[in-house]
Parts: C-alpha cells; sequence; structure tokens
C-alpha cells in the first residue's frame, strides 16, 4: 500500500493576500510517485483551530508523514525546524483576533517536542539542490510553533496508544516576491524553488531512515 504524506500550509495572514506556504504544499496535492501520494491541507491561521483542522486531517488520512509548512517573513532560506515549545506567545493578533501571552498548548504536555523527520539530512539535499537551507532552532511562538507542538503532540499521544505514528515536524519559508516588494529588504524566494524544496524534503523523509551530520552553514 502506497504512504500518504499530508503537507499543510496556512491562509494568507496579518493584512498579506497571500501566503507562500499554502501556495507551495498546494502545487504538491496529488504528487505521486512510487510508493507514496501527497496530500495538502490549508489550515487557519487561528489557535486552536488550526490544530483542530489539523486533527481531522489526521483523523482522516493517517498519514506516515507529516510536514507543516509555514511562512516565516524575514528569513532567507529553507528553514528546517528542529524544536516545537509549548508555548503561545503572540506579538500580533491571529486571523480570529485572539492574542494569546505565554498560554499552554497542551496543559498536560511537555515543555517541548523534537522533529522527528531527519533535519539534517533534509537540509543536505537541499543544498546539494542548490537551494539555501538550514535547520532552525526556534519555530517562534505563534500559530507555526502552535501547529508544529500539536502536530507533534498528536504524534506523540498515537505512539503512547500503540497506534502508528507519523515521521513529522515543520519546514519554515521565506515570503514570495511580491511579498518582498511590499517589505523593503526582506528576501524572499521563488515560488518554484520552495515547491522544488518541499519536494525534496518529502522524499528524503521517506527515504532516510536515520538522519546524518551536515557541515557548516548557519543555523537560526
Amino acid at each position: 500500500m502506497d504512504r500518504t504524506v499530508l503537507l499543510t500550509g496556512f491562509e494568507p495572514f496579518n493584512g498579506e493576500t497571500i501566503n507562500p506556504a499554502w501556495e507551495t504544499v498546494r502545487a504538491l496535492d496529488g504528487w505521486s510517485e512510487a510508493g507514496f501520494r501527497v496530500v495538502a491541507r490549508q489550515l487557519p491561521c487561528v489557535f486552536g483551530a488550526a490544530n483542530a483542522a489539523l486533527a481531522e486531517a489526521l483523523a482522516a488520512l493517517r498519514p506516515d508523514v507529516v510536514i507543516a509548512v509555514g511562512q516565516a517573513g524575514g528569513r532567507s532560506d529553507l528553514s528546517v525546524e528542529r524544536v516545537a515549545i509549548n508555548v503561545d506567545d503572540a506579538v500580533i493578533a491571529d486571523n480570529g483576533h485572539q492574542q494569546p501571552v505565554d498560554t499552554a498548548i497542551a496543559a498536560d504536555g511537555p515543555a517541548a517536542y523534537f522533529s522527528t523527520l531527519p533535519i539534517k539530512s533534509i537540509v543536505a539535499a537541499l543544498r546539494a539542490a542548490g537551494l539555501p537551507a538550514s535547520v532552525s532552532q526556534t519555530a517562534g511562538t505563534f500559530v507555526c510553533n502552535h501547529v508544529f507542538y500539536g502536530l507533534m503532540h498528536a504524534a506523540a499521544q498515537a505512539a503512547a496508544r500503540g497506534a502508528p505514528a507519523p515521521r513529522a515536524g515543520f519546514i519554515h519559508i521565506p515570503y514570495l516576491p511580491r511579498q518582498a516588494a511590499a517589505h523593503p529588504g526582506a528576501p524572499s524566494m521563488a515560488l518554484a524553488d520552495m515547491v522544488d524544496g518541499i519536494r525534496i524534503a518529502v522524499r528524503t523523509a521517506l527515504a532516510q531512515a536515520d538522519d546524518a551530520r551536515i557541515a557548516g552553514g548557519a543555523t537560526h
């Protein structure tokens, strides 16, 4: 049976009319190769509602791999996140006009979860393809981290029940050029490059059982 890969991206937020995360993952919706198929789902940029939508997708699809993708305006590369932390602390309001401060995502959850994707192998594969990439040590405390933590918490709970748990993690991507034009000095990346990058991440996550060292390069 083919493995299922779930990709998630967010709706636009903070006054933007487009979100590169959703544009990237929806370009890969329905993509398949020998042994796997990809399904993309859009999540609301709303605390709570995003994780509820994610939980519905996980229950319906029972994916083997999940890569959540989010916009990180100001970053210049594909940032493969290492750790999700158990806190919502929003500098801006979400699309539901919520702005939590120092609020636990899961009252019964640990302080943090690590990605179960082969993050360094993904970065190495991205760099080998000529795409700027790094391991990031922070996914922030906005809805991106909220979903990353919710994803890893759901996977941990499934494993604790003895149920299959997906290999999962989060990747931040830069603005699109059209967005950067409205933010002077902000870096950007072409949509085609970001699509190629997530395609590489999917293939690597499916093929690489263990992570690998990468030499040099900055981390966030």
